[in-house]
């Protein structure tokens, strides 16, 4: 139905089959949360059809994680559903596949790959950030350390690489997700801190925001005021 709205000649039959090979892939698979494994390439794949992304982005999403984790090879993506779709599984697949590193050259090493695959096809790193949002939104499931590792990951290389793109909303999202996971004394003192003070600021921008108002009128200026709280992260 999300497809549907943006576009009406979509493939439907590539995408049933794109389902139907990951459920049959993730068959028997649970994540953290016990939920079966299929919810999270679903949750990407949603992702991607509300960036208004094409059906073999979205074909994509569906299988992205079905060659890390299961038989299925990518000559076997390339098999069923061509050569495009099984270059987008095989980007994803090698950011993914990351070890034997140390954290800083972890790091180094994914965003050298990151940019590597964004330069050949970024929808690479649109499946990848879509990947990557559904799993920080379900870091409760997880142990600390690797909460840890994943937020404080996603702060260092996914979030500016959203930026970058031009994707604002996502970067924004991810950092709030992830840095009460990276950091989390420092975010509970900054909560604590913002909730006692919210309504004092609020009021005393409001307060502000009528003086400049008062003084743009009376130099006959014509303007709108407008004012944002700072984020837990920028603080």
């Amino acid at each position: 139905e999300k497809i549907l709205s943006y576009y009406s000649d979509v493939n439907e039959e590539l995408l049933k089959k794109a389902y139907s090979i990951a459920a049959d892939a993730h068959m028997n698979q649970l994540r953290a949360s016990k939920e079966p494994y299929i919810t999270h390439p679903l949750e990407v794949a949603g992702m991607l059809a509300d960036m208004k992304l094409d059906e073999i982005s979205i074909a994509a999403g569906l299988l992205h994680d079905v060659v890390e984790d299961s038989d299925y090879s990518i000559q076997d993506i390339h098999n069923l559903f061509g050569k495009e779709i099984a270059n987008l599984v095989e980007g994803v697949t090698k950011i993914s596949k990351i070890s034997g590193f140390d954290a800083e050259e972890a790091k180094a090493e994914t965003l050298k790959k990151m940019i590597m695959a964004m330069v050949d096809d970024v929808r690479v790193i649109l499946i990848k950030l879509a990947d990557r949002y559904h799993n920080v939104s379900t870091l409760d499931d997880l142990n600390e350390n690797k909460r840890k590792q994943i937020a404080r990951e996603t702060l260092d290389i996914y979030a500016p690489i959203a930026y970058r793109l031009g994707m604002g909303k996502i970067k924004t999202d991810l950092e709030d997700m992830a840095f009460k996971y990276a950091y989390p004394e420092e975010s509970a003192d900054i909560e604590k801190h913002l909730s006692n003070k919210q309504e004092w600021a609020s009021q005393k921008m409001e307060e502000l925001k009528k003086e400049i108002e008062n003084v743009l009128a009376q130099l006959h200026i014509h303007g709108e005021i407008l004012f944002r709280m700072k984020r837990g992260i920028s603080i």
